[in-house]
């Protein structure tokens, strides 16, 4: 497309969508003039302390065959420095997969940074994701811009998409308008699988010897981007602080109501870390976490059963009502449905074409019908509409999509179920009756707290520092977040060094290692410490809004799970 077209097809773009001209309330107008602090390691003149060589978490030998460019390569940490290096680049920032709070003020650090390296240097944003830089759809962000969005949620400065960068003919077309815009660097950011699309474009490029770096950014709510050098992805804070808030609002209209069982089902994909740190704060009466329902080799029953006792016991003491909390991705890891599950993303990986088009009757024989003995039997156990959501078609990463599988419902139904089987039995003498929730995009663009907003400005001018010191396939960083602002260290990770080999679409596949909540951790021991506690008694807890202003105690503080993981 022609440059001209491009420009007119972006104007009209941003005249529909109100860019310049949005309305403010008046939280927006007070929440612009936020200043977000500083470690001492970015303030002023800056230079990189190199550490020692890394290695990827798992399949060393495979990975640095596919990465031969950019495995291996030292931490980095940026530290003071007395004179101040001044470089000439520009610089194209996409922003990729789900939304989560802070990714505008990233934006924000990356333009504020290049424009101190020299006023001359320009940011452009690719629209909606990977696409744009593919299709050559992209927008010169200017102060204008940039300075609407400043401590805002969201990723509508720019958009995001799902678009995978992976194939040889993308990277050439992204090369096109990267050499027409005279790009130095390209910063994409996003999660897991977003971050290992970064590292393939970063070594092509470096192969090839294009001279275009790349840099990754740490992205998502889910918190599961994170491990000995992310101690968070943005967004996590904001994201459990407006869960929390929702979910307080819930234990106190239960408690005033004192009828109703709330089942919560949280965003989260596969780890359970949201529903885990909203159970730190909130004290629900059941939080069920994921990866101790694999490790224990549970049963969908097993699990039904737990939740059925605490109603039950809770009955006996007069208290028919209470909070139930579900990981989104609860289902893939009670271990007979994860092998379902991972026989059916072979399948569909292989026989897809022939499968989508079939009817909805015809599609269950078909399953069925290639299925092992085993995973067929599992199958046939599952409700018709949980079968249904299991069979249906992947995401770009070929992931289920959990958040179509109605998890809390499936629950609150089979608990109902029992629960009537014990009072014809005299074992149940109360009364049940369930609402449902599911919270997830009420806080994927909420406005980012105090933390969010400081780390991601953080971030942003990492990874520009990043660019600016030559770096490719790297990922920014700010570690020691626990501390005051001032003490955090700012730096950067080789994305290989976070990689290992995973089955993808039915092949191994080079991706970063997603972290899980483990079960050893601090944050774990001291949820089953309580849990039975909070099963038994009404514990509950109101964390109320997000602080902005206030004690720093109140409004600066990070989150349940980082606190522990770090004492």
């Amino acid at each position: 497309m022609h440059p001209d077209n491009i420009s007119i097809q972006l104007k009209s773009l941003f005249i529909n969508t109100k860019l310049f001209k949005m309305e403010k309330s008046l939280l927006q107008r007070e929440r612009a003039s936020y200043q977000p602090k500083l470690p001492r390691g970015l303030k002023g003149a800056v230079k990189v302390k190199e550490g020692e060589p890394t290695q990827s978490v798992g399949n060393q030998k495979e990975i640095k065959k596919l990465f031969p460019k950019t495995y291996g390569m030292p931490l980095v940490e940026f530290v003071p420095s007395e004179k101040e290096n001044f470089k000439t680049m520009n610089v194209g920032v996409i922003l990729s997969g789900g939304q989560a709070p802070g990714g505008h003020n990233v934006i924000c650090g990356i333009f504020d940074e290049i424009k101190k390296l020299d006023s001359k240097n320009r940011l452009f944003g690719f629209l909606m994701g990977p696409g744009g830089l593919v299709d050559h759809k992209y927008v010169e962000l200017t102060s204008d811009i940039i300075d609407e969005y400043r401590n805002t949620g969201g990723f509508d400065m720019i958009g995001s998409g799902r678009t995978k960068l992976e194939k040889v003919d993308q990277f050439e077309k992204g090369l096109e308008i990267i050499r027409e815009l005279d790009i130095k660097a390209i910063v994409i950011i996003g999660g897991d699988d977003s971050n290992t699309n970064a590292c393939v474009l970063a070594e092509y490029y470096a192969a090839h010897n294009y001279g275009v770096q790349v840099i990754g950014c740490p992205k998502t709510i889910d918190g599961d981007l994170k491990n000995s050098q992310i101690e968070t992805s943005f967004g996590f804070d904001t994201a459990t602080k407006t869960y929390g808030e929702l979910i307080g609002n819930i234990e106190r209209d239960c408690n005033s109501a004192r009828k109703y069982w709330h089942f919560v089902k949280l965003m989260g994909r596969s780890a359970s870390h949201i529903a885990l740190e909203c159970a730190l704060q909130c004290q629900p009466n059941i939080c069920i976490i994921s990866e101790e329902v694999e490790a224990k080799d549970m049963t969908l029953n097993q699990i039904v059963d737990q939740i059925a006792s605490a109603v039950a016991d809770r009955a006996s003491r007069g208290n028919d009502f209470g909070v139930v909390l579900i990981p989104e991705g609860l289902i893939e890891f009670i271990p007979s449905i994860s092998r379902l599950i991972e026989e059916l993303n072979d399948l569909l990986a292989t026989h897809g074409a022939e499968y989508k088009d079939l009817d909805k009757d015809a599609q269950c024989v078909y399953i069925l019908a290639h299925l092992s003995k085993e995973n067929a039997d599992t199958f046939e156990t599952l409700p018709e509409g949980v079968a249904r959501q299991l069979s249906l078609d992947r995401d770009p990463h070929g992931n289920v999509q959990v958040s179509l599988i109605e998890t809390d419902r499936l629950l609150s139904d089979m608990v109902e179920s029992k629960l009537s089987k014990w009072a014809s039995e005299g074992k149940f003498s109360g009364k049940f009756a369930a609402l449902h929730h599911f919270f997830g995009y009420e806080g994927r663009c909420a406005a980012p707290s105090n933390f969010d907003a400081d780390y991601c400005y953080s971030l942003g001018i990492s990874a520009a520092l990043l660019v600016a010191n030559g770096k490719t396939g790297y990922m920014a960083i700010v570690k020691n977040t626990t501390a005051p602002t001032n003490d955090w260290k700012a730096g950067g990770v080789p994305i290989t060094m976070m990689m290992n080999m995973e089955r993808r679409n039915g092949e191994m596949k080079p991706v970063i290692r997603k972290a899980l909540v483990e079960l050893d951790g601090k944050p774990f021991k001291k949820f089953v410490e309580k849990r039975d506690e909070w099963a038994k008694e009404t514990c509950f807890v109101y964390p109320g809004p997000i602080q902005y202003w206030g004690p720093s105690s109140v409004c600066d503080r990070t989150t349940r799970t980082l606190v522990l993981e770090q004492e």
